[in-house]
């Protein structure tokens, strides 16, 4: 891994009239409720990867493409509260069992209050990323030490403390409104703490990030130009990767992947993890293998494949058991992120192509393009094949002549049909129906013959970058820029290039740009009176 941390270093104490520090003007803070995902890792992170974390929890809420988002506008509903008692304490019971976790005290007996109160302040710290007050630690012990004297047990006592942990809007919520500071609004020095670890390694802070929180370190440029180092230098950073991708790219779904195996010979279960995989495996070897130019993904050639996905790409399996790297051959069609069974599979209908989820696809999330919802009583059918029209380009162009239709189809599927070539499952294939495919078209002005020169025109469109810079920021935040952000986005996307496309790069400005770091005050005043 290149030496980032004196560059970064270097570029945070560089006298401002050198350094762009834009202003900006945020919105107000929010209550994050942690995701599943987010959940189970915290959980982990406190009593060890053993733990069985239960899957029944408030569901998440995709909003605007992503959890993160839909995290910050949702609450707890009543059977919501349920599940996360009965996990708190399934997880609380596993924790407790005899020998299976090594506890910072042993008691003196079963109400050993000091010994409660010593356990449970040193997972409410972690589990709150913060120090416990005196008041929370009395409680918690009081709990613990009431429950064991009734129950006459020291550990069975401990599990309503670790429950009541584990049930509270401190660990549920990622507790970041700010404080003031210099005339505005920063996030305190834990809440940068929990900001940096959840957008590196998508979990609670280690002791080391607290440490430095504790210390006032993480206010100043220089104190998070270090941890944002360390945290990057971490394996723990590539599941942080994985997460962001997982939710810009919906690749959750593919668990779940249905196709009709009557039409697709090469479906099964095993496909739609195994596609998963393929994708994250490969952003993972651009961004920390190579630490690539990120649009290099759109045209790669270079994959990772397992003996299921080597049937289906009509290649050599790699390797006899699981994934193993592979470069497509030349005369091989297929490039990049957009001949993956990912994508090719998830925007597709279970027995046909949709050149408009795939148009879409590449519109709303590969360049942020804006594209309006159909009108509600408008049939978004395609017309059945006929001799007329008997492929889907033809049944398409017929599709197209409805005005009503046309505005908006005419931005997704003419670029969505340049991936005709490949099925509903992502396999190649020649013919549509009997006919030649015509995968030729335009984007934005960019005209294209096929597949492959799509995925150039892609790769050098202006939107391309900046679109990733700003997925990046929404997932990190929460939200949807708004206006008063918009030149620290600029400076972003500016530094992005800069830094010759790298992801890691982009983490690391992200890290100290303002719009991570400052936040506006809480607007406490009556909803209507706003």
């Amino acid at each position: 891994m290149r030496m980032l941390l004196p560059l970064l270093s270097a570029l945070l104490l560089m006298p401002a009239c050198e350094r762009e520090v834009p202003e900006i003007d945020p919105p107000a803070p929010t209550l994050r409720r942690l995701t599943t995902a987010q959940y189970s890792n915290a959980v982990h992170d406190l009593f060890g990867e053993e733990v069985v974390v239960p899957r029944q929890l408030e569901p998440d809420v995709n909003l605007e493409g992503f959890f993160s988002i839909g995290a910050a506008v949702t609450s707890i509903s009543p059977r919501g509260v349920e599940q996360y008692e009965e996990a708190a304490f399934a997880i609380a019971e596993q924790i407790t069992a005899p020998g299976a976790f090594d506890f910072d005290c042993e008691p003196a007996g079963s109400a050993d209050r000091a010994c409660a109160q010593e356990i449970l302040e040193g997972f409410a710290r972690r589990a709150w990323s913060r120090p416990v007050t005196a008041d929370e630690g009395d409680v918690l012990a009081g709990l613990a030490t009431d429950a064991a004297e009734v129950l006459g047990d020291f550990h069975e006592g401990l599990q309503y403390g670790i429950a009541a942990i584990l049930q509270s809007p401190k660990f549920l919520y990622r507790d970041e409104l700010g404080e003031p500071a210099d005339g505005g609004h920063r996030f305190t020095a834990f809440e940068v703490a929990t900001r940096l670890s959840f957008l590196f390694w998508n979990t609670i802070p280690d002791d080391e990030l607290l440490a430095a929180a504790e210390s006032g370190a993480l206010l100043t440029d220089e104190g998070v130009a270090e941890q944002a180092d360390r945290l990057l230098a971490d394996p723990r950073s590539r599941a942080g990767l994985r997460a962001f991708l997982s939710e810009l790219f919906d690749l959750h779904r593919l668990d779940s992947l249905s196709k009709d195996p009557t039409v697709f010979v090469h479906m099964s279960d095993e496909v739609g993890p195994s596609a998963k995989e393929e994708t994250l495996l490969g952003f993972e070897h651009l961004v920390f293998v190579e630490d690539d130019d990120f649009r290099n993904i759109l045209t790669t050639q270079r994959t990772f494949l397992n003996r299921k996905l080597a049937a289906i790409y009509n290649v050599p399996a790699p390797t006899r058991d699981g994934f193993g790297e592979t470069v497509l051959p030349t005369t091989d069609m297929r490039r990049g992120l957009l001949g993956q069974v990912s994508v090719l599979a998830l925007q597709s209908h279970p027995i046909n192509n949709s050149p408009t989820l795939r148009g879409k696809f590449i519109r709303n999330v590969l360049l942020c393009h804006t594209i309006p919802p159909p009108p509600a009583d408008v049939d978004t059918s395609i017309p059945e094949p006929s001799g007329e029209a008997p492929t889907l380009r033809d049944r398409v162009q017929e599709h197209l002549q409805d005005p009503t239709c046309a505005g908006c189809h005419q931005i997704t599927d003419p670029i969505g049909l340049a991936m005709e070539h490949f099925d509903a499952l992502g396999r190649y294939r020649e013919q549509d129906n009997g006919h030649a495919i015509d995968p030729s078209g335009d984007l934005d002005g960019e005209e294209f013959a096929g597949f492959e020169e799509l995925a150039t025109v892609l790769h050098d469109h202006e939107d391309v970058p900046d679109c990733f810079s700003r997925q990046v920021f929404r997932y990190a935040t929460g939200h949807r820029r708004a206006v008063g952000e918009n030149d620290a986005l600029k400076v972003l996307a500016e530094d992005f290039e800069a830094g010759n496309y790298s992801v890691q790069q982009l983490m690391l400005d992200l890290s100290w740009n303002p719009v991570f770091r400052k936040t506006a005050a809480v607007d406490d005043s009556p909803a209507e009176e706003r």
